[in-house]
């Protein structure tokens, strides 16, 4: 596979992205606290060198006022370094007035030190941070020894700025507390990470399986969490309505099938009869009527499959105008009843006494109650009666069609719309394609309105088409 185009599992892509995360934000966590540390234990260490350089300045003048050096000096800053759990030794350095080193304690740079001390004195800060000349940073604490009201030399201390990264523990706690949250961090993630990858791979395992053909999918529906119980709910839902579509399309191919090829068998072994001589006058003239009705029923099969691919895509035509629909009903089902030829049947029309008139296309609202009256008349084997009832809101006008016939299964009332359903009754007895219902709904959704079953139960359907004026 192409490198491009080769992909990664949502477990290992985001437990990557995540850990990534975690090491740049205790990266910096570590260097802010770095120098947080360092600030706080360069400030400390500061502090205690003046605490210190002021101690030893008390210390070196003796009673006459004069300073004196004493080994005790020593002493104090190991006595220091002790008591306070030190591990560092500052560099002493007492100078007299005259800027002369009077004690000069050991020390890796005491001589650039002495060398410096001229300026170092100068100085008005009593702490600072110097640099030597070898790049070393040196931290300086300087106290002035005064003997009546006069200034009679410095006690001065150095350490090096480098034995604070080296000696503070605290870096060593940051560090272990850093390493500790690193691999928590990465034990949470990748447990919660496979936790939420688990149920998208389980979902993508069934998407597998439905593109095999297997509908049959297992998905864990009483999830705590409220977008994977969405996800398995609706994909196992997805995958029933496949699994309907697709029975509903092998049913469709065989219907089609079916319908096409009884009226081209019927055709064929017709005119054949005529052809041979086997029939002749009048009944040939007969067979060849059938022969006419079974190629008109066969076209308006073909014209309706067209229409409705045409409708499917959005491709109605709708010519509006203004229109009686008082009068249109009764011109419709008079029209219907004419061409259904059955004495069997009564149409009944409940209009307003006032002419109802609304923005709309006629032929489209024909073809509509054209599809319903049949619908009707196919649900009533024999006697029985239609009724066509007219109403009006304040933006709507109402057109139900109710019949007396066997009405519709509730189990099948929520399919009755689907695109090549057919109620399993409807499949022994009645040949068509199942559009009838889907195509009226799509011109009522064209025209502005909605079609819908308003009840049905054994005593008959009510159909309700809704348009707007």
């Amino acid at each position: 596979m192409n490198k491009k185009n080769r992909r990664t599992s949502l477990f290992r892509y985001w437990t990557t992205r995540y850990l990534l995360t975690l090491c740049v934000g205790l990266l910096v966590v570590g260097v802010t606290s770095s120098y947080w540390i360092q600030h706080s234990e360069t400030t400390k260490r500061l502090d205690i060198m003046k605490l210190m350089a002021a101690e030893i300045a008390e210390r070196v003048v003796d009673v006459n006022g004069q300073i004196r050096m004493a080994p005790f000096l020593f002493r104090i800053l190991d006595s220091r370094q002790k008591s306070l759990h030190l591990d560092y030794k500052p560099i002493l350095l007492v100078v007299d007035a005259k800027k002369k080193p009077l004690l000069d304690g050991p020390g890796p740079f005491s001589a650039e030190l002495r060398q410096l001390l001229p300026a170092l004195l100068e100085e008005n800060q009593d702490t600072k941070k110097i640099t030597l000349s070898r790049g070393e940073q040196v931290l300086f604490v300087k106290h002035t020894i005064q003997v009546n009201q006069q200034v009679a030399g410095w006690v001065l201390l150095f350490t090096a700025d480098k034995d604070i990264m080296r000696s503070s523990t605290q870096f060593q706690l940051l560090f272990i507390m850093l390493i500790s949250l690193g691999l928590l961090g990465w034990l949470v993630i990748y447990l919660l990470t496979k936790k939420l990858s688990q149920p998208i791979k389980d979902v993508a395992v069934a998407a597998n399986q439905i593109v095999t053909g297997n509908y049959e999918i297992h998905l864990d529906k009483e999830r705590p969490e409220q977008e994977i119980y969405e996800l398995n709910h609706s994909f196992k839902e997805m995958a029933d309505r496949l699994r309907q579509l697709e029975m509903m399309r092998t049913e469709l191919l065989a219907g089609v099938t079916h319908e096409l090829k009884t009226p081209v068998t019927s055709i064929s072994g017709l005119i054949q009869a005529v052809k041979d001589d086997i029939v002749s006058g009048e009944e040939a003239k007969e067979f060849l009527e059938i022969c006419s009705k079974e190629t008109s029923r066969l076209q308006k099969m073909v014209e309706d499959l067209l229409d409705f691919n045409s409708f499917a895509v959005g491709d109605i035509r709708i010519r509006k105008e203004q229109q009686n629909m008082n009068e249109l009903i009764v011109e419709i089902s008079h029209q219907w009843h004419i061409a259904m030829e059955r004495e069997d049947l009564t149409v009944e029309i409940e209009k307003p006494d006032h002419d109802v008139m609304a923005l709309t296309d006629p032929l489209r609202v024909q073809q509509i109650l054209y599809n319903l009256l049949n619908n009707a008349a196919q649900a009533i084997p024999a006697a029985g009666r239609i009724v066509l009832r007219l109403s009006e809101t304040e933006d709507e006008i109402c057109i139900e069609v109710q019949d007396n016939g066997c009405g519709i299964p509730a189990e099948e009332q929520s399919l009755i719309f689907e695109r090549y359903y057919r109620g399993e009754e409807k499949k022994q007895m009645l040949r068509g394609l199942g559009l009838g219902l889907s195509f009226s709904r799509m011109i009522a959704q064209a025209l502005g309105g909605y079609l819908s079953l308003k009840e049905s139960s054994q005593a008959g359907s009510t159909f309700l088409l809704v348009l707007r004026k």
